[in-house]
């Protein structure tokens, strides 16, 4: 079966080119180096400090390649702005056009309506995607370890953290995690959606959390449909989500995410040793 990713990232790289072609790398390096700092990701998703509180990264996300259409987002900076209202603590905005629907666009709307640290999500393969995500204001890029090897990885990353940005860095297997923790990433996402079937299996996460670093913030990425999910993550040491569906299908976000947040802060406190 063919793996749904490299489908992606084919379809990624050509639409790169046509960008490039229009704005060269000089350019796009010179407006990452002329925005303002990067806001500070690591911290907003509890980085260094005791866990208790479970970050939420909420999704801009119109469409995906498992469900078709999800949500008819007119307006992506008002849905942004129920999200930071609800307590999320960075809204993630797919740019990914031919697979989610996204743009540059999304993410500019979005980045001038909130104030709190933003992730670029899309598949980044190349340094002008870097630097185009800081042009833009993003915090945050997305490195998917399955799309990279070690060397592009380790390159990526130092990359990003030499604009001032922080990396996503996802992972789905033990493998995987190791390689994340060998290029000493700080913010490692577990997806628990398979690569080549687009299945979703949660017990995935609880399977693979105690292999991930000491001291990274835990991301549990995709399954959240309700609070329970949320709990089940929050249990098995998940210090955020990421959730895109459960929010753009829900009739008031702002609730919703809040919801998830007293379920995952219950659940922290019930873990082994809390108290």
């Amino acid at each position: 079966m063919a793996n749904v990713l490299d489908e992606i990232i084919d379809g990624v790289r050509e639409d790169l080119a046509a960008r490039e072609r229009l704005l060269p790398a000089a350019e796009v390096q010179a407006a990452a180096a002329a925005r303002p700092a990067a806001l500070d990701a690591w911290a907003a998703l509890g980085g260094g400090q005791p866990a208790g509180e479970l970050r939420v990264i909420a999704e801009v996300k119109r469409q995906s390649p498992s469900k078709g259409a999800l949500a008819d987002i007119a307006d992506p900076a008002s849905l942004a702005a129920r999200y930071a209202e609800g307590g999320a603590s960075v809204i993630s905005v797919l740019t990914e056009q031919r697979r989610f629907g996204g743009s540059l666009a999304d993410f500019d709307a979005v980045r001038a309506a909130v104030g709190i640290p933003l992730l670029r999500k899309d598949f980044t393969v190349e340094e002008y995607q870097v630097h185009e995500a800081r042009a833009h204001g993003a915090d945050l890029v997305l490195l998917i370890v399955a799309a990279l090897d070690d060397a592009r990885l380790a390159g990526l990353l130092e990359l990003t953290r030499s604009l001032g940005m922080e990396a996503l860095v996802e992972t789905h297997t033990e493998d995987e995690i190791d390689r994340a923790a060998a290029v000493d990433a700080r913010i490692v996402g577990v997806n628990v959606r398979n690569l080549k079937t687009l299945d979703v299996d949660r017990g995935v996460f609880g399977r693979l959390a105690d292999r991930l670093p000491d001291g990274a913030v835990a991301v549990a990425e995709s399954g959240v449909r309700g609070p329970e999910d949320v709990a089940y993550y929050a249990a098995h040491g998940a210090g955020a989500i990421l959730v895109g569906e459960a929010l753009v299908t829900h009739g008031d976000p702002r609730a919703r995410i809040q919801e998830f947040k007293r379920a995952g802060a219950a659940a922290i406190a019930a873990r082994p040793g809390a108290h």
